[in-house]
């Protein structure tokens, strides 16, 4: 395992983070605490530093888990978890980006952590009602107190994003140093303005569901009915055509089809990119950190970037047409040797 900085910090993180959404039973799938516990060792033992729970995951069981798993060398370990989604069903005050559900969320996953800080702590999803002020001024507090080390956000539009960081810059609090999003072969619509925008900022991505539900690794076109996907993106002909190519390429390098996959999502040249990997079996663990073993050569991932290209919405595909950089650059913008571009 290699180490990254996160983002605009000098934050140490492995290159590949822990995802725990499974470690639990509370939704009718996932793996109970013995199970959690070995794939934990497993990514643990491989070198991993870098663990991605939620107040919501496994009705809090998630963060109990991990919060044992590493109460022994807590230190050694970076922790991040998510406010926002809703702990009481049927109150707007246990759910949201306000100050009181922050504080509140805060302190409820400090305690099953078992731990007095966290190292990174996310927007979980933006809820078009907070303003952004309020959201990051209370971001600040709770870095302020030693509560909080760094902050991120997942699942939120670009534009709010930048609004966010800007205010902060400006301010003087702490920016966003992470953006969650999801990213895989057959979800690429954040290349339109979520990854420049990150990579603008210089905020490091974690990508969720790289293997976009299990769908990428082929075991849905093998007969498994197991727990599903989301049919309408990731099991339709666009994304069974994506899965064919990744599943020939696996079987032509002699790897599987999830570490293709992956090493697709995080060989970004020139962009920090640190896929979020899950497993709810120790040998799921272990097939995806073979991930790093090897590197996808440059003429697959054109391969791959082909058969899941996608139409870029406006402006960004316009901006790109013959005539308009014509008229933009005068005929000659291969002449332009600046390192910035």
């Amino acid at each position: 395992m290699n180490y990254k900085l996160f983002g605009q910090s000098g934050l140490r993180v492995s290159e590949l983070c822990l995802g725990t959404m499974g470690f639990g039973t509370e939704w009718k799938w996932g793996a109970d605490k013995e199970l959690s516990k070995k794939i934990f060792d497993a990514y643990a033992n491989a070198g991993g530093n870098f663990l991605d729970t939620a107040n919501r995951y496994t009705e809090g069981t998630s963060e109990k888990f991990v919060g044992d798993f590493i109460a022994k060398d807590r230190d050694h370990f970076v922790v991040a978890t998510k406010y926002t989604l809703r702990d009481r069903p049927g109150d707007l005050n246990f759910a949201g980006n306000h100050r009181k559900n922050l504080m509140r969320s805060v302190k409820e996953s400090l305690w099953r952590l078992n731990t007095d800080y966290i190292d990174l702590l996310w927007v979980h999803m933006w809820d078009a009602l907070t303003p952004t002020e309020e959201i990051m001024k209370g971001l600040e507090d709770l870095i302020a107190r030693g509560i909080v080390h760094y902050v991120g956000i997942s699942d939120t539009p670009a534009w709010v994003v930048s609004q966010a960081n800007t205010m902060a810059q400006l301010r003087g609090w702490n920016q966003f140093v992470g953006l969650q999003i999801e990213y895989s072969l057959i979800q690429r619509t954040v290349e339109a303005e979520l990854l420049p925008m990150a990579k603008a900022y210089g905020m490091t991505v974690t990508p969720w569901a790289p293997l976009a539900g299990g769908a990428l690794t082929g075991k849905y076109l093998k007969g498994d009915k197991g727990r599903l996907p989301d049919t309408s993106i990731r099991l339709g002909e666009r994304a069974t055509t994506i899965t064919k190519k990744v599943m020939e390429i696996a079987d032509r390098l002699g790897v599987t089809a999830a570490q293709v996959a992956i090493n697709w999502t995080r060989q970004h040249k020139g962009q920090s990119v640190i896929p979020i990997v899950g497993a709810t079996k120790r040998s799921q663990a272990e097939d995806v950190l073979g991930c790093l073993k090897f590197e996808l050569p440059a003429d697959v991932v054109i391969e791959l970037n082909e058969v899941s290209k996608i139409d870029l919405p406006f402006p960004q595909k316009f901006l790109t047409e013959p005539g308009v950089l014509d008229v933009l650059y005068g005929g000659v913008r291969e002449k332009m040797t600046d390192s910035r571009y």
